[in-house]
């Protein structure tokens, strides 16, 4: 991945990331979330491994590493993305989508408490502007949102989702300062996180009976080969780049791009709102990924 710009990294991973919320509205309706979550990521992970043998990679690894991949893939492709199909059970894409956006505070808080990683006066206050864009964006949904019900439950996922998914971001930053192969380590972790959805799954007593329509199998297809193979190899480059916290930016833009997604296949009609929201989000990774400038 190393031979495409930032900017394309960032912008192929928006792209993907922002449709995928509707895809996984095709699977969570034929397929309990944890099996749709294990075969999801075992496609993935069994794609991504056949390139790294083709590259002639090492596959083969000791018990401490396998122990570092379990880690990263447990929670990054695994338990995370079983909420998030949770929750989209719940409550609307755009919701899951608000909580996301608080992914780079929390990521950059966990890498400065771990890692002792730089946070700057700047990029704090264009999280916090990137928060409030999003949550105005989706706010006339929010109000929308029926009382009680599964409400609550759906935002009580949506926040084990992205707290889940900030220890599998800082994981696998730590892993690649361990010098573990990327390819490999990117497959390894995601089968990691396959058979963690699958334990779960059968800790639930959860059901398992393969779709038949079409539409779920090449909704499987785009989120396991786009959703995850592609974008998940252009988020870790962009971590290896710029770090967990202006990585994790991405999940502020995803929303946008999934209102238009909405917009078009589901009937949404944006709101004055939903304009400035859009215009703070830009400017908030403005703040966050403009370079400080050097001292005097």
């Amino acid at each position: 991945m190393n031979r495409f710009a930032t900017w394309q990294l960032f912008a192929l991973c928006v792209l993907v990331w922002g449709t995928t919320w509707y895809a996984i509205t095709w699977q969570i309706a034929e397929l309990a979330p944890e099996f749709g979550v294990a075969l999801r990521f075992a496609l993935a992970g069994a794609t991504i491994l056949a390139f790294a043998a083709w590259r002639g990679e090492r596959l083969r690894f000791g018990a401490r590493e396998h122990a570092r991949f379990a880690l990263q893939g447990a929670f990054m492709y695994g338990v995370s993305y079983v909420c998030v199909y949770h929750a989209e059970q719940h409550v609307v894409s755009g919701l899951v989508a608000v909580g996301y956006s608080a992914s780079p505070l929390i990521v950059s808080l966990g890498a400065r408490a771990a890692f002792g990683s730089p946070l700057s006066a700047r990029f704090l206050a264009g999280g916090l502007i990137d928060l409030l864009s999003v949550t105005l964006i989706f706010w006339p949904e929010i109000a929308r949102a029926p009382a009680g019900g599964g409400t609550a439950l759906g935002a009580l996922f949506t926040i084990g989702a992205v707290l889940l998914s900030a220890v599998g971001s800082l994981s696998a930053s730590r892993n690649r300062h361990h010098g573990l192969p990327f390819w490999p380590a990117l497959g390894l972790g995601m089968l990691w996180g396959a058979l963690a959805s699958t334990l779960l799954a059968l800790a639930l007593g959860r059901a398992f009976a393969l779709p038949g329509n079409a539409a779920w199998w090449l909704s499987l297809l785009y989120l396991a080969l786009a959703g995850s193979v592609l974008t998940f190899a252009c988020y870790l480059t962009l971590q290896d780049r710029l770090g967990p916290g202006p990585a994790g930016t991405i999940g502020v833009m995803t929303p946008l791009l999934a209102l238009l997604v909405s917009l078009l296949f589901e009937g949404y009609r944006p709101e004055p709102l939903t304009f400035a929201g859009a215009a703070l989000a830009l400017a908030g990774n403005v703040a966050m990924l403009r370079p400080a400038k050097p001292a005097a």
